[in-house]
C-alpha cells in the first residue's frame, strides 16, 4: 500500500480495498466500500438467522406465542440488556427506536408554560424536533446550548451546558455520542451535575450501547434510551428505554393497549403498559441476548475489546483523513468513540448546500468510487461535514481508499 501523500501514482486508479478477516460474518455488498455503520448499524447473518428462527416459532403457533411465551422471551431479554448496561431489567421497557423513546419520554412528560429545556446544537434532528413539538404544545421554551467545532476538549462542553442551567431548566437532551460532530460527550459528568441540580437527564444513547460503557444504575440519568440496531449490531426495530423508577409512573408508552388494564400480580403498570402495546413483530428483540453473546464471542475480551478496537480504528481512520486533505484534527483523542466527523476543505462550488439537502460529493463517493459515507451540510459551524464509522467488519485500507477518492475530487 502506498502512503498517503503518494495513494496513488498519478494519473492512476487505486484498487477497491479489503475489508477484515471478521468481514464474512456479514453480508455486505463486496462492491462497497461501507464506512457507514452509525446511520443504521449492519446485522452478521448468524444473527439474521436468529431472528428468523424467532419470526417461525410465533408464526408455528401464533396465539400460543403472543399469550404464553412472548412475556417470558421479553423478560429474558430485558435480563440480557440489564446486565450488560448494570441496571435492574424491570426498569427497561423493549421499543423499536431510540427516537422513539425520546418521543415516549417527552410526549409523557407534562410542562408548565415558561419551563425551560436544555439542548446542545449538536442534538440529532429528529430528536430536537421531538422536543420543539412537546414545547409549543406546552408553552415551554427550549434553550440551546452552543458546543464549538472543533472543540479543545470535553470541559468546554461542561462549562457551556452548566452556563445554560437556569431556576427555570426542568429537562436536558444529552447525547452520548453526538450524531453530527461524532463528539463523545462527558454525558456521566454531565448527568450528574444536571441531576445534582434538579434538571432530569434524558440521554440520548442512540450511538451507546455496544459504542461505550454504560453503568445505568450509577450513571442515575432518569431517562436513557439506545437502539440496539447499530452499535450492538442487532436486528432492525430493536432498542431499550430505560426509566429511573422514581419516574416511571408519570412515563407511558407511545400506544397505550391491554398494559393498562391487566392485573398486576407481582410486577408493576409500567411494566404491563410497555410490555404489550399491541400485536408486534418482537423477534428483533427476542434475538437481543443472542446477539451479545454471539458479538461478545468474535474477539477476545468480548464487548470492551470490540469497543476499544472500534475506537482505535476511528482515530486511525481519522488522521489518514486529516494527513491526506491537510487539515487538522477537530478534537482530541478521547472525545472519539467508534465515529469520527471532519469538516471538509471548501472548493468554492459548493458551500451554503441547504441543511437536509443531498450533498453531490456524497453521490460521487458512492457512484464513482463504490463508498458509502454521510457528507451534509452542517451549520454549527457552516461547513461540509464527512463522517466515518469504524466497526470491526473494517479496515484501515478502506481509509486509505476514502482517503484517495477525497484527494481526487476535492483537488487537494
Amino acid at each position: 500500500m502506498n502512503s498517503i501523500d503518494g495513494l496513488s501514482p498519478p494519473g492512476s486508479a487505486m484498487d477497491r480495498p479489503s475489508r477484515s478477516e471478521l468481514a464474512g460474518l456479514w453480508i455486505l455488498d463486496p462492491n462497497c466500500v461501507f464506512l457507514n455503520h452509525g446511520s443504521f448499524g449492519a446485522t452478521p447473518t448468524f444473527i439474521r438467522e436468529e431472528q428468523r428462527k424467532w419470526q417461525d416459532l410465533l408464526e408455528e403457533e401464533p396465539v400460543r406465542f403472543y399469550e404464553d411465551l412472548a412475556m417470558k422471551f421479553m423478560e429474558d431479554s430485558r435480563k440480557a440488556l440489564a446486565t450488560m448496561l448494570e441496571c435492574d431489567a424491570e426498569d427497561l421497557a423493549l421499543i423499536e427506536n431510540a427516537t422513539s423513546g425520546v418521543n415516549t419520554v417527552m410526549r409523557s412528560l407534562r410542562f408548565n408554560e415558561g419551563d425551560e429545556i436544555l439542548v446542545p446544537d449538536h442534538a440529532y434532528q429528529a430528536c430536537r424536533n421531538t422536543l420543539d413539538f412537546v414545547a409549543q404544545r406546552w408553552g415551554a421554551k427550549i434553550v440551546t446550548v452552543n458546543i464549538p467545532f472543533p472543540i479543545e476538549g470535553q470541559h468546554v462542553i461542561i462549562e457551556r451546558i452548566m452556563a445554560g442551567v437556569t431556576p427555570r431548566t426542568v429537562l436536558a437532551m444529552v447525547d452520548t455520542v453526538t450524531s453530527p460532530t461524532g463528539l463523545l460527550m462527558p454525558f456521566e459528568e454531565i448527568t450528574a451535575k444536571l441531576e445534582g441540580v434538579g434538571v432530569s437527564v434524558l440521554l440520548d444513547a442512540a450511538h451507546g450501547i455496544g459504542m461505550v460503557p454504560l453503568s445505568l444504575d450509577s450513571l442515575g440519568a432518569s431517562y436513557t434510551t439506545s437502539n440496539c440496531h447499530k452499535w450492538l449490531c442487532a436486528p432492525k426495530g430493536s432498542a431499550f428505554l430505560h426509566v429511573r423508577k422514581d419516574k416511571q409512573e408519570n412515563i407511558h408508552p407511545l400506544t397505550i393497549s391491554h398494559g393498562m388494564t391487566f392485573p398486576l400480580g407481582d410486577t408493576t403498570r409500567f411494566r404491563h403498559e410497555f410490555d404489550w402495546t399491541g400485536t408486534r413483530d418482537i423477534s428483533a428483540h427476542c434475538a437481543l441476548p443472542a446477539t451479545i453473546e454471539f458479538m461478545a464471542g468474535l474477539v477476545d475480551g468480548g464487548w470492551p475489546s470490540i469497543m476499544q478496537h472500534n475506537h482505535e480504528l476511528a482515530i486511525k481512520g481519522r488522521n489518514i483523513l486529516c494527513e491526506a486533505l491537510g487539515i487538522d484534527a477537530p478534537c482530541p483523542d478521547e472525545m472519539i468513540a467508534c465515529i469520527s466527523t471532519l469538516i471538509l476543505p471548501q472548493d468554492g462550488a459548493t458551500n451554503g448546500i441547504p441543511l437536509h439537502e443531498p450533498d453531490p460529493l456524497h453521490a460521487v463517493l458512492q457512484t464513482k468510487y463504490g463508498i458509502q459515507v454521510p457528507v451534509w451540510s452542517w451549520p454549527s459551524p457552516q461547513g461540509r461535514y464527512i463522517r466515518i464509522s469504524a466497526q470491526i467488519y473494517n479496515s484501515e485500507d478502506e481509509y486509505r481508499y476514502l482517503a484517495y477518492a477525497l484527494k481526487k475530487e476535492l483537488s487537494v
